[in-house]
């Protein structure tokens, strides 16, 4: 009785608690625009992070090249509380112990004067580095504006071509119910209905496959955005989404120019090149002598913890007997077992990769920006094509509905208006948003991305 009173309020429970939880389960849609995206991405952008902490660290080395030109500064101290000596006097048979406690206190400072340019070389070397860690940081950043801009894009794309499959669903489903109703007073054949019904159908099918492609490019641009992926989002036009174009047949001698002189990384790998030549003539430094000049203070004391032993109090023995030494080190390794010999040799050898890196990024930008320009021309021009065929295949499609209602026309006319009217519209629709891709690749590719 009581198990069945227990499974009662169990079952009543989980009624009662449903709704709230379904409701708490709910989640409010999140409505995007562009600049919210953007804005979004840049805050999570691991990439960005990254290379922000790169940033931050080369800052760090920076500063311990600047150090390298100070003196070294070290101290030492110690401290007996008790030490024990026990010894024999000659001629003597008693041994004698001697209590003692003690203090040393040594700060010693060291200079260099000459290392073969060593700290020059690094000094430099960390400058350049650390300006070329900020141009790429800015990259990053560009790159994070550009694909979050692509994706962002993209859903609109898949937004509109799944508007466009449903409309012609629509169409096709009005047809049928047309079809039906001729079928049932004998105007049109059971083939023309079956006919008919396979067009819907497969008209569904195209609207299934172009919901999935919506969703996929909405899971890609939250993969971007690096927010919680069961965020509900709403991507909507705005205002500054379908930028004003460029003009076509664009000059690539006068972009590549600024291409080359505007890019960030361009930047970067030119500095990193100009690095590695400091990095060699770092490496050189061992083979000339080393010359430091080394100051000590020292001072120390010890007090007798036996009476028989008089001494001064330590705090005297210490401001008494303080000590200084000033020398010149002069070290030269002759012989290192061909290990500086190696680390020049690597560090030539770094230096070449680096000048090969910036000839191919070089020459990676111009192809890059000639195929980019390229294909925005021809974006360009297929708007215009695309906007003539969808007036052709709109005005055709009419006039066969029109033929198909009345007999004159068979369903497979009126079947493959319909289809060029469907794909005339897809046709636009891709071609007006490929141009905004193209502008945003020749942007990125020009250096002409703004960061917000």
């Amino acid at each position: 009785m009581v198990s069945r009173i227990f499974s009662c309020f169990c079952i009543a429970a989980l009624f009662l608690a449903s709704p709230s939880t379904a409701r708490s389960s709910e989640r409010a849609e999140t409505n995007l625009s562009l600049a919210n995206c953007i804005d979004i991405a840049l805050k999570n952008a691991t990439s960005a992070k990254k290379a922000d902490y790169n940033l931050k660290l080369r800052g760090v080395d920076l500063l311990r090249r600047y150090g390298s030109f100070l003196p070294h500064l070290s101290s030492s101290a110690g401290y007996a509380p008790y030490t024990l000596r026990r010894s024999y006097t000659p001629g003597a048979t008693e041994r004698t112990e001697t209590a003692t406690k003690s203090v040393d206190v040594t700060l010693t400072t060291s200079l260099n004067l000459f290392n073969g340019f060593s700290d020059y070389a690094a000094l430099q070397s960390s400058l350049k580095l650390e300006h070329a860690a900020q141009y790429t940081l800015h990259r990053v950043l560009e790159s994070v504006v550009y694909d979050v801009t692509q994706a962002y894009y993209q859903v609109l794309l898949n937004q509109e071509l799944f508007a466009i499959a449903r409309e012609n669903l629509l169409l096709a489903q009005d047809q049928l119910t047309l079809t039906d109703r001729q079928f049932q007073l004998g105007l049109k054949s059971m083939i023309d209905r079956y006919q008919q019904q396979a067009d819907a159908s497969e008209s569904a099918l195209a609207v299934i496959k172009a919901e999935t492609r919506m969703h996929r490019s909405t899971f890609e641009l939250l993969r971007r955005l690096q927010i919680d992926p069961q965020t509900k989002i709403t991507i909507a036009p705005s205002a500054d989404a379908m930028q004003a174009p460029l003009p076509s047949n664009l000059a690539l001698d006068s972009l590549a120019t600024i291409a080359l002189e505007r890019r960030n990384d361009m930047k970067s790998k030119v500095l990193e090149t100009d690095a590695a030549k400091w990095q060699v003539r770092e490496m050189r430094a061992p083979w000339y002598p080393r010359v430091d000049l080394d100051f000590s203070v020292s001072t120390g004391g010890t007090a007798y913890l036996h009476h028989e032993y008089t001494s001064l109090p330590l705090s005297e023995q210490l401001s008494n007997t303080i000590g200084y030494s000033v020398g010149v080190n002069f070290s030269w390794a002759l012989f290192d077992g061909f290990q500086t010999r190696y680390n020049v040799e690597s560090a030539k050898i770094n230096q070449l990769n680096q000048q090969l890196d910036y000839d191919d990024l070089k020459r990676s930008i111009v192809l890059d920006l000639q195929q980019a320009a390229a294909e925005y021309n021809s974006a360009f021009m297929q708007i215009e094509t695309a906007k003539v065929s969808l007036t052709a295949a709109q005005s055709a499609y009419e006039g066969i509905k029109r033929k198909y209602e009345l007999g004159a026309a068979g369903f497979v006319e009126l079947s493959t208006a319909r289809t060029t009217l469907f794909n005339a519209r897809s046709n636009l629709s891709q071609a007006t948003f490929n141009l905004a891709l193209q502008k945003s690749v020749l942007d990125f590719t020009t250096g002409n991305i703004v960061i917000p």
